[in-house]
């Protein structure tokens, strides 16, 4: 089965019984993790998390299935979240559908993969899309508008009500980053001791309070000079990600959306074509187009493939690692800047 962000959640609900193995793929990496949360939300008993990374699957592509089929250490439920990188779930996914296919999966449980810079003409998604027991669900790179509909769905169910444009302002302030601005939701319904029962309205006082980001004090900054390797601007940057408190998660998926975009663009590049044609052909915001005019040759695809699952491990690494979370994203985009710089010099 296949999907899109516009009919994803009534295809999720009609494949919620059959699917053992959702594939989440397009340039919007942010959107995607958002509807596999949704999913696993959705589970009857989610239990026990399994993560794979792309390098688990590329080198072992057989212990998907034996993952699927083992139970957790007591016994529970559990499931399998894989992030990974194109085609790297390509033989995983492939053994699974063999094994499927003679019935040998018994009660396999959920596998979600999330692969950043695929698409559904991918060889991984055409294993899977005409199956009745997989989804393969692509998400495009979000509008404002779509986001805005996310927040105010999302708000809804923290007990939060907003009038004027807060939904917009924080739409503006996550960089469309359906996670990071579910991230600022949370912490408002935590500051106004908001609940479904008992309902707040935010006003934009209450955004300035808990230190929602706008887009000048945000992370574009520094996510510009980590791709861009340009490591003696670093050191400034890193002084500003901690006067403004700027959240580690959310710097992280910010890099991870900046490298998506990357990966996409490059992904249409032609032979001869210089980056700014590239660039002007793929009608990217005047905005960005300077940035990414320094960033794309520091990352040809080689390097692209090393960098996502670095980012899916500092990811996890920060969620799991919360009091010395901004030391951990410090030592690591140093790393990522001097590693984008070779190519420069």
């Amino acid at each position: 089965m296949k999907a899109t962000q516009r009919d994803f959640l009534n295809v999720a609900r009609r494949a919620q019984d059959s699917a053992r193995l959702w594939f989440f793929c397009g340039a919007d990496e942010a959107g995607a993790s958002a509807a596999a949360a949704k999913v696993i939300a959705t589970l009857p008993e989610a239990g026990e998390r399994v993560d794979m990374s792309g390098a688990d699957l590329k080198n072992d592509p057989v212990r998907l299935i034996d993952e699927a089929r083992s139970t957790s250490l007591f016994g529970g439920a559990r499931y399998i979240m894989a992030r990974v990188a194109g085609e790297e779930a390509h033989d995983a996914v492939k053994a699974f559908c063999e094994f499927a296919d003679i019935g040998e999966t018994g009660g396999a449980c959920p596998i979600f993969i999330v692969a950043t810079s695929a698409t559904d003409k991918s060889r991984t998604a055409k294993l899977l899309i005409d199956r009745k027991d997989a989804v393969v669900a692509i998400f495009y790179p979000p509008d404002l508008e779509h986001v805005k509909a996310e927040i105010n769905a999302m708000a809804g169910g923290l007990g939060l009500r907003f009038g004027g444009n807060i939904a917009e302002a924080i739409a503006r302030g996550a960089n469309l980053d359906v996670r990071l601005a579910q991230s600022e939701l949370e912490k408002l319904s935590l500051y106004l001791d908001a609940s479904p029962h008992a309902t707040r309205t935010v006003e934009v006082a209450d955004l300035a309070a808990i230190g929602a980001s706008s887009e000048d004090e945000g992370f574009g900054p520094i996510v510009n000079v980590v791709l861009a390797g340009e490591t003696k601007k670093l050191p400034h940057e890193l002084a500003r990600l901690r006067e403004l408190g700027l959240n580690p998660v959310g710097v992280a998926l910010a890099l991870e959306r900046r490298v998506a975009q990357i990966a996409a663009i490059a992904a249409k590049r032609e032979p001869g074509l210089d980056v700014d044609a590239l660039l002007d052909r793929q009608k990217v915001f005047f905005r960005d187009k300077r940035d990414l005019r320094k960033q794309l040759p520091a990352w040809p695809p080689q390097k692209l493939e090393r960098l996502v699952p670095r980012l899916a491990q500092l990811h996890r690494d920060l969620l799991a690692n919360s009091q010395s979370a901004e030391l951990i994203l410090a030592h690591e985009l140093t790393r990522i800047a001097r590693f984008a710089s070779v190519r420069r010099h």
